[in-house]
């Protein structure tokens, strides 16, 4: 049985449950750019902010960005400096679109970090689909 908090993510007290499979074991593109972006985060050459894949939960940046394990108050990733809490992040795989909005007063926080974070969520998408779509990557 695999241990889970509310949130629905697993943490590193979790017992892994061997059913799970990694997305990176079914996605040669995602595997190729997690180890990348690994080695060079090891190196000290890539920021860990900088990154389209999530080192944390092994997926596309856009496919976790809404779990509250990346919220950071600190660097301002997900958070609503008004109010002082979380911004949720909606992503629309269809239309490509990554919008963040605060969780209490509704409104879109501007931040440099959240800007960032769009940004990152929506290369992450482009990748995804062209890792699945080779033959539309052609733009």
């Amino acid at each position: 049985m695999t241990e889970k908090c509310r949130c629905g993510d697993h943490h590193a007290w979790a017992t892994p449950n061997p059913q799970d499979r990694p997305a990176a074991a079914r996605q040669p593109l995602l595997a190729a750019t997690l180890a990348r972006e690994d080695r060079g985060e090891d190196a000290g050459g890539l920021d860990p902010t900088d990154r389209v894949t999530c080192r944390t939960h092994r997926r596309w940046l856009h496919d976790c960005v809404a779990s509250p394990v990346h919220t950071n108050p600190a660097i301002g990733y997900r958070w609503c400096r008004s109010c002082d809490h979380q911004a949720l992040v909606a992503v629309d795989e269809l239309a490509g679109e990554v919008t963040i909005h605060c969780g209490l007063c509704g409104r879109i926080p501007r931040s440099r970090a959240n800007q960032e974070l769009v940004e990152l969520c929506r290369r992450s998408l482009a990748l995804a689909r062209s890792g699945r779509f080779p033959e539309s990557a052609v733009a």
